[in-house]
């Protein structure tokens, strides 16, 4: 997400780090440039015009300090003015209600709003230690009611059954019911979408809205619609008191012009980011992060959370206890740093909270990430293949070992013996790794691990 406009802000901020002092004249071409960045990532006009000219203002003014270059201070007025415009932080969840505290998700046909359900779930169960229960009152696709039971099961939260033939105030007063019964905390209720805005859509909801009272009303909208996610929450939020906004799909949208004008247009919130089809890719909206995000300056707070979720301390730490003993890093050990990897979403997801000193063209990295997805699988099916012997000491691999391994991964020959290579590679670094300095010459050897070396930044 916001690959397109980081690129652009990226190479337009650059021109104006070397004035020498902040005026009019000399910050007008990157005004300029600023507007039509902000343009073709498909925010709003009304809020391109007035983020510009709030910069303006600023930018010309007194604010200047003296610790910083004029450069550096209009990057920073930039920034406070990206943080401004889509909240000043993160706005958690309002569950404090008697339980259970009901949750309400709105939005239309085909944003993700079933998925994102779970997600929810998921996130409130293990991240807030929550008891949840969800139920669907979206009586008019049965397939969505299968479809909310079958990723309850699968993230582990309670399922309150509807039928296609039931009311959805009834079905949703009958959850709160239950809900209460069985003494869960929360209780997401999924409604019905629609393929655009119409009055018998915005009627039944509403009256679902009167009836039941939520704590929470989110609007489920797809950020690759662009400028029209903001223009449907402005929708529902004239016929609902929504709470807040969660944009799905972001991992597909490399303008973000959705994020940047939802919060200006409704005046809601954006409480949570849908970043892929599984059930953990929810991520709470940080506007401070994204806002250094959309600079290149990375989000190392979010990459440090998302590594504290996804990361087996206990794998981890057994790893270190060894190489600390002086024992090999075998291949076992390297298959697991590459579910590790995986399992944070793979390296497009690692290299987006970096920080891009100087800016960097992310859709380079496109490629570079599919071929090394690629790679990684057929590096994981290669040491499945193995013998538990074979993954401790690789050096026993001989010629008809590699041929049985290959035959058995669906490989060459040659793809044996350059994973063994790799691992090789691997094991210096993680002999580094453990010795004075040894971050820095890991990231300087990293480009064996890379088809056709490290991508250059």
């Amino acid at each position: 997400m916001f690959e397109n406009l980081t690129d652009r802000l990226s190479h337009t901020l650059r021109h104006v780090t070397g004035q020498a002092k902040l005026t009019e004249d000399n910050i007008k071409d990157t005004l300029r440039e600023v507007r039509m960045a902000l343009l073709e990532a498909d925010v709003a006009l009304p809020v391109v015009k007035d983020f510009v000219a709030r910069i303006k203002e600023r930018a010309v003014g007194t604010e200047v300090s003296k610790s910083l270059t004029p450069g550096q201070a209009f990057v920073k007025i930039v920034r406070g003015e990206l943080e401004a415009l889509m909240g000043a932080a993160n706005e958690d969840l309002a569950l404090n209600a008697q339980p259970p505290a009901v949750i309400l998700m709105a939005g239309l046909q085909g944003a993700g709003k079933t998925t994102t359900v779970a997600k929810l779930a998921r996130f409130l169960k293990e991240r807030k230690k929550k008891s949840v229960m969800v139920a669907s009152a979206d009586v008019y696709r049965p397939a969505a009611i299968k479809q909310l039971e079958t990723l309850a099961g699968e993230v582990g939260v309670s399922f309150f059954p509807s039928t296609a033939e039931q009311k959805p105030i009834a079905i949703a007063e009958a959850a709160i019911k239950e809900a209460k019964l069985k003494f869960a905390d929360v209780l997401i209720l999924d409604t019905a979408g629609r393929l655009h805005v119409d009055d018998d859509m915005m009627g039944e909801i509403k009256a679902l809205h009167a009836a039941i009272k939520p704590i929470e009303t989110l609007f489920v909208v797809d950020a690759m619609t662009g400028q029209d996610a903001a223009n449907t929450a402005r929708a529902f939020n004239e016929a609902l008191p929504l709470t807040g906004v969660v944009l799905t799909k972001v991992d597909g949208d490399a303008r973000g012009g959705a994020a940047l004008s939802v919060r200006q247009i409704t005046g809601k919130p954006i409480k949570f980011l849908g970043m892929g089809e599984k059930t953990e890719a929810l991520e709470p909206f940080h506007p401070d992060r994204v806002a250094s995000r959309i600079l290149g300056m990375g989000d190392v707070l979010s990459l440090i959370e998302q590594a504290e979720q996804t990361l087996d301390r206990e794998k981890a730490e057994k790893l270190t206890k060894k190489l600390k003993k002086g024992k090999g890093f075998d291949l076992e050990d390297f298959r697991d740093q590459l579910q590790q990897m995986k399992n944070m979403g793979g390296l497009g997801s690692l290299m987006e909270k970096l920080p891009m000193l100087g800016g960097v063209n992310l859709s380079k990295m496109e490629g570079v990430e599919d071929t090394a997805s690629k790679q990684f699988k057929q590096m994981e099916a290669i040491i499945n293949s193995m013998t538990p012997a074979e993954r401790r000491n690789p050096d026993i691999i001989s010629g008809s070992r590699k041929r049985r391994i290959a035959l058995g991964s669906g490989t060459q020959v040659q793809d044996i013996g350059r994973l063994i290579k790799q691992h090789k590679q691997m094991q210096k670094m993680m002999k580094k790794v453990t010795a004075k300095g040894g971050m820095a010459k890991l990231m300087r050897g990293m480009g064996g691990m890379f088809p056709g070396g490290m991508p250059k930044l």
